[in-house]
């Protein structure tokens, strides 16, 4: 009997059109096929946390995204590195969903890849998320880590990627998520 796809959540820390982090998960769904079915968040309706709106009612991206995340056998962040850590617009995010009730990333499994066009990969970045996401009880694949370092030399134009290598790395990402969310079900 054939299992049903692992219906992942997609969350790029990224809003820029031409984002390598997006095109990263773009990539994965590809890479996924049939095994996998994906549905990208969308972070860019999400206003600044402020306590004073919470405290009014939580604002219907949140609550989207909230649902997203509960609906999801498992979450696949890609997060460009803005200072040494995640971006604001990912960290806002979280901050949001870190405020709601119940709390979606509570034992739910999460795999990160990162792409910058520095020789780093976005590393950075990904040890911070993770260090967040923990707070939250969020149960990380720790390995394969997926960098994607000189990104502007490994997607085209039209934001394919081109680097086999870095495509089976994402590859098996893929398969250590999915192997991770079966052994927490």
């Amino acid at each position: 009997m054939a299992s049903s796809p692992l219906k992942i959540l997609a969350i790029s820390g990224s809003l820029r059109k031409s984002s390598f982090n997006s095109a990263a998960l773009e990539t994965a769904a590809e890479i996924a096929g049939d095994s996998a079915e994906f549905t990208f968040a969308d972070l860019s309706a999400i206003p600044l946390y402020d306590q004073d709106l919470r405290d009014q009612s939580v604002p219907e991206a949140v609550e989207t995204l909230q649902q997203q995340v509960l609906d999801a056998d498992a979450i696949l962040f890609s997060t460009p590195e803005y200072n040494y850590s995640v971006s604001g617009v990912l960290k806002n995010a979280i901050d949001w969903l870190s405020r709601v009730d119940p709390q979606p990333f509570a034992d739910k499994p999460v795999a990160v890849m990162s792409a910058s066009m520095s020789a780093f990969g976005g590393a950075r970045a990904q040890y911070d998320l993770r260090r967040i996401l923990i707070y939250l009880n969020a149960h990380f694949v720790n390995k394969p880590e997926v960098m994607i370092s000189f990104a502007h030399k490994k997607f085209d134009d039209s934001g394919k990627l081109t680097d086999e290598d870095t495509r089976k790395f994402i590859g098996d990402l893929l398969t250590a998520l999915d192997k991770w969310a079966k052994r927490l079900a």
